[in-house]
């Protein structure tokens, strides 16, 4: 399964950084609310010492009479509170309740001076102060309601948590754009890749790579130089096979001519001339083959300024003659169209382009070629009146060795992919449409400008 670097990382950060985040927050809580709830404490423990000091008590032993006065003033000041309600009730040594809620519970089995508990329905906070009473020791309980003390733990709390809060969010961005910024030089290292052409294959720059990344580059440089190896030897052999081919080759086919010049029998002529244009074939493809081997990078030759005007002038006669002696009327519509490049390429491109169109013209068909420059792009194109290609057949026949099926004619498949090559290799566009009047083929190509 394909796994995101981005999203793994985030994935041993996040979790980290969120759990010292919420021990930050808690231990920024509990700290805040012990001093707090103990200045409550003090204020009930307060209440009930003056409380201690309205208790009397008379007698001794058994017979001890206790007694509680408290003015209707302090009562009244004592219960005065804008959110929670105080209780109070005072124990003899006895057990015997003095004065106060009867029900307010005593302290638990065990427990300390301060301690939860419920009284009329209501969550309170009681505290025990022991106060001399006569010879023994009374209990005073004070209670509170807890409104107050939640409002104190919501306000820590959020007082607490909200700057963590804050804080991780801003923690999470951070973390995010620092990720996708630490990223970000894969991700170009990816668009430069990407764009790359198949035939691109010098090695990546790992200069200006980050350090971890060195170590993957150098491993693809590494596998890009055996490719360009690869691909380089494949082009020697095309090569070396292409030209000790032409010169047997060549001499095959002026022998056949010589032979055919001769006064012969029909039925010899007729197998010397298939072994003419057999010869002839592969004497072309051989050129073919050299010629795709030297349009691959690493084959192609220094640029130079070419004007394609001059290139389609130096081969128009040859071109003639190949039209006429298929009865097709070979046109030529000629302006200036000067390119950088290489000279013997192009001429390749163009004669392969102008041999399809007359090899699959219709005799008596027409043929036209054109240079010129259209928006400060230089072009050439050659267009015919013949068959055409089907649309969904044209991105194809730049394939090598890719014929349209049911196509007459004698070629191997590698014009047009000879085309394409050149075209590439000079950084230019090649584009195949319908002829004029949606009839023949067009085939231009336009090439960058300058």
């Amino acid at each position: 399964m394909a796994r995101s670097l981005r999203a793994h990382l985030l994935r041993l950060l996040l979790p980290p950084i969120a759990a010292l985040l919420a021990v930050g927050a808690v231990v920024a809580y509990y700290p805040s609310m012990e001093p707090a709830t103990e200045a409550y404490n003090q204020a009930l423990v307060d209440i009930g010492i003056a409380l201690g000091s309205h208790v009397r008590a008379t007698g001794t032993g058994e017979g001890a009479r206790y007694g509680f006065e408290l003015p209707f003033a302090v009562e009244q000041v004592l219960r005065a509170d804008r959110y929670d309600t105080v209780y109070y009730r005072i124990v003899a040594p006895d057990g015997r309740n003095i004065a106060g809620e009867s029900e307010l519970p005593l302290p638990p089995d065990g427990g300390g001076s301060s301690y939860d508990a419920e009284l009329k329905g209501q969550e309170v906070h009681v505290v025990s102060v022991q106060t001399p009473c006569g010879a023994g020791t009374c209990n005073i309980l004070v209670a509170e309601t807890t409104v107050k003390r939640n409002r104190m733990m919501r306000d820590i709390l959020f007082s607490s948590l909200m700057p963590q809060m804050l804080l991780a969010v801003a923690t999470l961005v951070i973390v995010w754009f620092g990720v996708k910024r630490g990223l970000g030089p894969l991700a170009r290292l990816s668009e430069e890749i990407k764009g790359r052409s198949p035939r691109d294959l010098h090695p990546i720059d790992a200069a200006a790579a980050p350090e971890e990344t060195r170590p993957l580059l150098t491993a693809l440089n590494g596998l890009l130089e055996q490719v360009a190896e690869a691909s380089r030897n494949q082009q020697r052999f095309l090569a070396n096979a292409a030209h000790q081919l032409r010169t047997p080759l060549a001499g095959l086919q002026a022998h056949t001519e010589l032979a055919l010049a001769q006064p012969l029998p029909d039925a010899v002529r007729a197998q010397l001339d298939q072994v003419h244009q057999a010869t002839v074939r592969t004497a072309r493809l051989a050129n073919q083959l050299l010629a795709l081997a030297r349009a691959e990078p690493g084959g192609r030759g220094d640029p130079s300024q070419v004007n394609l005007k001059g290139v389609v002038e130096a081969e128009a006669d040859a071109w003639v003659h190949q039209a006429l002696a298929r009865d097709i009327d070979l046109g030529f519509e000629l302006e200036a169209a000067p390119v950088q490049g290489d000279a013997f390429l192009l001429r390749e491109a163009l004669a392969n382009l102008v041999h399809n169109a007359i090899e699959y013209s219709n005799r008596g068909g027409r043929v036209t070629v054109r240079t010129g420059a259209r928006n400060d792009h230089a072009f050439v194109e050659v267009e015919d009146d013949g068959p055409g290609i089907p649309a969904p057949e044209r991105s194809r026949v730049l394939e090598r060795f890719y014929r349209v099926p049911g196509t007459t004619g004698t070629g191997s498949g590698l014009g047009l992919a000879i085309v394409r090559e050149i075209a590439v290799g000079h950084g230019a566009g090649i584009e195949l449409g319908d002829g004029a009047g949606a009839k023949g083929c067009r085939v231009a190509i336009t090439f960058p400008h300058g």
